[in-house]
């Protein structure tokens, strides 16, 4: 921030023409060079602020409009991001030291100023103004990314398995773009005491931590219903009274699949509301399925009903479930997307590839296809699902 090139916009606020003449010439006197404006009352100033922003305010506290600090406080609500020096009287050294308190950057007792005080004052208020903004700032992404990590540990669990051994579960989940607002996507996996493990993935609209707080109420309360012996039409159907309970408004939906497969492998009983298609994967071999399904959470709520699809599995067969951000993102111009199909042809070609490589595979190469058309902007789950067998096939 050197004086040669930097040319600090400076706001008087002073409604005295004498007091603000002798500013104006310690202005013109100054070893900094500066841009000079003068406002002859508050709500000039106010009206002045709607047009411009300087790089720091000179304010006199005894003004027709508004008295001590009063003007101060009004003033900082039209220019948050801008650095003040209040002016005080020569009998008024615990009036700046009060403003200082509640805001200003420094302050300046008239008569007991000149160019070089007044040059080297507003140096400082604005570096002192930069570094609380940048400061603030800061703290608020360091809250911001503490309550995305809370809401995450609550979307994203580890999964309950009794007998790991027996179950292989590869799960990823990739926040969107810059996570300048998290999402609601979730998943979770519960094995409950007859060895049959229950799954479930699922998307929240919209982003923003109410959709991340409601996902968290739905894999909670699936959680919850799995261990309590609630499954297909009935557990669809609570969820979706926790939904419409929990929303904050009724344009907001969510999106599931929840999957049970019982020990012995050779089923996979699947509802589905409103969710993408899946994939079942068997070692060199990729084929997208759509079991039947109903309404998204929340669309009509009360009135809808979602069938349990069940799919033949052989030994070496995983079923791959994932939010509809691993395929929608943008790969052409204008609204040309990869969709259903351009995934299937991106996991047919990673097929041979064990499980977690598969994954991540699939996920890069999603994020590749949309890298020049702005990148993956939502959220990604994915779970890839498969009882282990004695030759590891699928592993």
């Amino acid at each position: 921030m050197g004086t040669g090139a930097w040319r600090p916009a400076i706001l008087l606020v002073e409604d005295d023409p004498g007091d603000a003449l002798l500013v104006e010439e310690m202005v013109a006197d100054s070893p900094t060079e500066m841009r000079f404006v003068w406002a002859h009352s508050l709500a000039q100033a106010l009206e002045e602020l709607r047009g411009w922003q300087p790089d720091c305010i000179l304010l006199d506290l005894h003004l027709p409009d508004a008295q001590g600090l009063e003007a101060l406080t009004r003033l900082q609500a039209g220019a948050k991001d801008v650095a003040v020096v209040v002016l005080t009287g020569l009998a008024e050294d615990g009036t700046g030291l009060e403003a200082v308190a509640a805001g200003a950057q420094d302050y300046l007792v008239k008569g007991r100023v000149d160019p070089e005080l007044l040059s080297r004052a507003v140096r400082y208020a604005v570096q002192r103004k930069q570094a609380e903004v940048t400061t603030a700032a800061l703290q608020a992404g360091q809250l911001r990314a503490q309550e995305n990590a809370r809401l995450e540990r609550g979307l994203l669990p580890s999964p309950r398995l009794r007998d790991a051994a027996a179950f292989g579960v590869v799960a990823r989940y990739r926040p969107g773009r810059a996570q300048a607002l998290l999402g609601g996507d979730f998943y979770d996996l519960v094995q409950v005491p007859d060895g049959t493990v229950h799954a479930v993935i699922g998307d929240v609209s919209g982003h923003g931590p109410d959709e991340a707080a409601l996902g968290v109420a739905l894999r909670i309360a699936w959680r919850t219903l799995v261990i309590g012996g609630a499954t297909g039409v009935e557990q669809m159907s609570l969820l979706e009274e926790v939904m419409t309970a929990e929303r904050t408004g009724p344009e907001i939906f969510a999106t599931l699949t929840s999957i049970e497969l019982p020990p012995d492998g050779s089923v996979a009983r699947i509802v589905r509301a409103g969710h993408p298609g899946l994939l079942v994967h068997r070692p060199g071999s990729v084929k997208w399925i759509d079991p039947p399904g109903g309404p998204a959470l929340g669309m009509v709520p009360g009135l809808c009903n979602w069938p349990v699809s069940e799919l033949p599995l052989t030994g070496s067969d995983a079923l791959v479930v994932f939010t509809d951000g691993l395929f929608e993102g943008r790969t052409g111009p204008g609204s040309e997307r990869m969709g259903e199909s351009g995934l299937l042809k991106l996991a047919e070609d990673a097929a041979d590839q064990p499980a977690e490589a598969f994954v991540d595979t699939l996920i890069a190469r999603a994020a590749e296809a949309a890298a020049d058309h702005g990148g993956l902007t939502d959220d990604i789950a994915v779970l890839h699902l498969h009882w282990r067998t004695t030759t590891g096939s699928s592993t």
